[in-house]
Formats: C-alpha cells, structure tokens, sequence
C-alpha cells in the first residue's frame, strides 16, 4: 500500500488568534481568555513553527484552492478546455465564456483562501523569529512561508492585478489595505521568493511536498518572466541543478509526470501531495486536523465520471499530425488526451462515445469524443469504481520541462535564438516523445518571431491544462504576439483582470469603490 506524507493539521492548531473575552464579573472587562493561546506565548519553539508553516499547506490543499477551485480558475481562463456539456456548473461556465461578475462563487473562493493562505503566511513569518531552538529548520520554516506567500500573491495580481497587500497578520479593522500597484505586489513578491532561495534546501534536504530552492527559482523565473524581467528570469532559472542527487532531468516517459506510482520523479519540482481515502470520500467542507485529503480533479476532467471540462478544439488541433502534413503525429496528444477506442484499466476497457457524456470535439474535421487522460486515474481502474472516485494523485505545480521552456522564452527575448531552438529540441527529445527536432516545414526557426511561434506551439502541446496557458496568454497578450486574441470574447481594457470579488468590496471600505475596469 502507498503512503505518502501529507500535512493536514487544522488552522486551529497553527493560527493562534489573539483574543480577549469580556468577563461577566465587574472591573474584569479585559481578562484574557486562559482557553486561548496567543501568539506571543505560542511561538517559541521550532515544533510549534513546524504546525504554524503546515497550516499553511493545508489551506493550499483546501477544496477552495488546490483540490478543487485553484485549478478551475487557470483552465476556464485558458483556451485549453471546453465545456463537457450542460452539467457544467453556472458560476463555472461563467467564467468559461468571459461573463464573470465580482459574486461568481468559483472566483470568490480562490480570492478568499489565498488570503487566508497569506495570513498564515504572515503569522509563521512574523513570529518564526523567536524560536531559538533550532535556528537551520526555523529559517527553512520561514523560507517556506515566504514562499508559499508569493505564490499566493503571485496567483492574486496575475489574474486581478493591484490587490490589497498585507504582510503582516491582520488585527484589527484599523488595518484594511487598498488595492496596492502591480508593481508594488510584485515587488514583495520577487523579494519573498530570492528570500526563500536563498535558506531553503534542495530535495534531498526537505520532506517531499515541501518548497525547496529549486521550487523558489523556478516560481520566481515564471514571476520575472511576468514582469519583463527576462535576464533576471534566465539567472534564477538557471539556478535549478541538473546534475547530482538534487538534479533535475526529464523523465523518458511522459506519462510518470500524471500517473500517481510516479510522484516526486526526476522532473518534478513542486507538487501539492493527496492522499485517496480508498472510500470514495473527499474533503467538501474545507480542511481538517486529522483526515487525508483528495483531489477531485480526477472527478472533474473524468472521460466516464463528471467530464464538466474536455479538451478545446484549439488544443486537440494544436499538436502536430501527419493529417496536416507534420512528419510525425505528437504522441503528446495521447498521452494528453482519451477518445473513443482508447484503451483504460489496465488496458481491460474500451473507452465508448458511450461512456463519455456530453459534448463531442472537432480533431482535423472529425467530430468525435475526447477527454482529459492528465491527472485521470481511470488509466489503472474502470466502473463503477471510476463513477466516483476523488483521488490521491499529486498536482504537479512545476515540472522541469516547464523550466527548460521558459529558459527557451529567456533566450529568444535576450536575442539568443539558437539557445531558444536548442531549450525547445530538448523537450521534443524526451525518449518517448522523439518529434522532429526544429525547425519543421511547419515551424521554421529563422528569426525571433518564427521562435516566438515554435515556443507558444510548443508549451502549449507539452504542458497542456496544467494551470500555465492563462498566465501565459496575459504574457504573450500584452507583447502583441497573438495575431487574434485566444478569446473571442475578449474586450480589450476588462477581460485582461478578473473582477474584483463582491465579498471583498463590501468588506473593506478602503477597496469599496475601486473594482476593475468594465465590470
């Protein structure tokens, strides 16, 4: 039986509120409460700073980010998924078709639990100072937080930009923040993540699941690429060891990024760790102190369960066929994708247009049905246990491929076009990939717009739903490399941001008044 190691202690455990209780007994108004530990008397040791930084991880974990929500807010904002049909649920096809409002629940949830991963964050980083007893873990511990915090901010201003910036723990209502600049956010942003490179060890220093270096290298190269900060993307990218025991490589196999007997590979860098309760549970009402959570992914994208999202149009047609005259047909679209004929369970079913209800797909001007094989588990089972089954396979937050193409985009930017092609032949080596290295009669190289052509083909193919495409396309959108936006929905000067969330404008008087352009 596979275990793994998951940290899933409740917020009660970390977050040790500051409180006061009003006494029934007169002239004792201000006594405080012998029940509650406050932070000041909580933080002393490096145990109890080890429960404060997990909490944080736990509200990562939470139904309302990274087991469930998180990934739908990246995917409905790419032009990677499709609607499966009409069980998609309202708030989600909302954001789908570009109609978002600020009470949208889906958006609300995710602005909402990274703020509350950010208070933690706060919590473990203004008070992980005092603990004296283990000074080399209390400054990893503090590096994790810093971490974590980033990317929460990181995830916050990319797809709302100016957002209120808090840095310590909230106290009082005294301390409502506006909206800070992009600039401003991103400034905190880069500083936690050079912060947390700089104490925090490799993988083999670390427990699995837990941030490393390499995790706030690679976090800050996709943040500097963001900004335009391509030379200073390329320095923190290049950080990331490729040799040794905490060296990072490309598997030969594809499939050992998404299947759950291969976590923690050679590739990957950063994963949020799930552990499937073998009874078909899942964590619906948030985080707990003691239970294993799930992912219901697996639940979602499902060919013979939910099927809410399918692959879009554009990316079944995106990667390269011998139809359309390529020399070789991706094999990347079967390892990305399930239609009708394939082959599940262990190779004992035979994947219907039956068994996958909903909508059918267009692939070369065939209408046929196609589905998500990513992240699906039904690759070692069938029904009626794949009817209903939250999973434990781990989201894979950055691979190693992922790295090489942004170090290809770096290149191309700083001029380097030669670099950019070698960085892009590398991924489409990988030994069970094997495409035609470019450039291709499709994809010539010969000049930095040609390259910019290859990287956006290419990153889209090898990393295809994997919550990257959004923040790539606000990338690429703003440097005018679309010659038609993605969206045909898109209204230039609002579909950029999403709307600030109703909850937060009528919470804090100081953001009140001051919602995104156009909604």
């Amino acid at each position: 039986m596979k275990t793994k190691k998951i940290f899933v202690w409740s917020a009660l455990t970390a977050i040790i509120v500051t409180a006061t209780v009003n006494s029934c007994k007169k002239g004792s108004l201000n006594t405080s409460d012998p029940n509650n530990v406050t932070t000041d008397q909580y933080y002393k040791t490096s145990d109890q700073l080890t429960k404060g930084v997990n909490a944080i991880y736990v509200a990562i974990h939470s139904v309302g980010l990274v087991s469930r929500e998180w990934f739908f807010i990246h995917d409905l904002r790419s032009d990677e998924v499709a609607s499966g049909g009409g069980q998609l649920e309202a708030p989600r096809g909302q954001m789908l078709n570009g109609n978002t409002d600020p009470t949208n629940s889906v958006m609300n949830s995710v602005w909402n639990n990274w703020y509350t991963v950010i208070f933690r964050a706060n919590v473990a980083i203004q008070n992980g100072p005092s603990v004296t007893d283990n000074a080399a873990l209390r400054d990893r511990l503090i590096g994790e937080a810093k971490f974590l915090r980033a990317w929460a901010y990181f995830d916050l201003v990319s797809q709302w930009g100016g957002v209120p910036l808090l840095t310590a723990p909230v106290k009082t209502a005294s301390d409502f923040q506006p909206r800070a600049s992009e600039a401003e956010v991103y400034a905190v942003i880069i500083k936690d993540l050079q912060d947390a490179a700089a104490v925090l060890p490799e993988k083999t220093g670390t427990d699995k699941g837990r941030a490393t270096a390499s995790a706030a290298n690679a976090m800050l190269g996709r943040v500097l690429m963001q900004t335009g900060d391509y030379a200073g993307a390329k320095a923190a990218l290049l950080k990331i060891p490729t040799t040794g025991t905490n060296g990072y490589s490309l598997t030969s196999r594809y499939l050992d990024n998404f299947e759950e007997e291969t976590e923690f590979n050679s590739e990957s860098i950063f994963e949020i760790v799930f552990v499937d309760k073998n009874d078909g549970g899942f964590n619906w009402g948030g985080d707990s102190p003691t239970e294993a959570q799930t992912t219901v992914r697996n639940q979602e994208y499902n060919p013979i369960a939910w099927r809410n999202l399918i692959p879009s149009n554009k990316l079944i047609n995106e990667f390269e066929n011998t139809a359309t005259g390529a020399a070789k047909s991706d094999p990347r679209f079967h390892y990305t994708c399930y239609q009708s004929g394939d082959t599940y369970n262990k190779g004992a079913s035979i994947l219907t247009d039956g068994d996958q209800n909903g909508n059918s797909s267009v692939m070369n001007g065939v209408t046929k049905k196609i589905s998500f094989r990513k992240s699906m588990i039904i690759y070692k089972e069938g029904l009626p246990a794949a009817g209903f089954h939250p999973g434990g396979n781990n989201q894979r937050i950055i691979r190693y491929a992922e790295v090489i193409l942004m170090l290809a985009e770096c290149e191309n930017e700083l001029g380097n076009t030669a670099a950019a092609v070698n960085y892009l032949n590398m991924i489409r080596a990988r030994a069970d990939v094997a495409m035609p290295a470019y450039p291709t009669a499709q994809f010539p190289v010969g000049s930095k717009a040609d390259v910019v052509k290859a990287i956006m083909h290419e990153k889209m193919v090898e990393m295809g739903c994997e919550e990257v495409r959004n923040i790539d396309i606000l990338r690429w959108r703003k440097k005018q490399y679309f010659t038609t936006d993605p969206f045909p929905y898109f209204r230039k000067g609002r579909d950029e941001l999403l709307p600030i969330p109703q909850s937060e404008l009528d919470n804090n008087p100081k953001v009140n008044g001051h919602q995104n352009p156009g909604y």
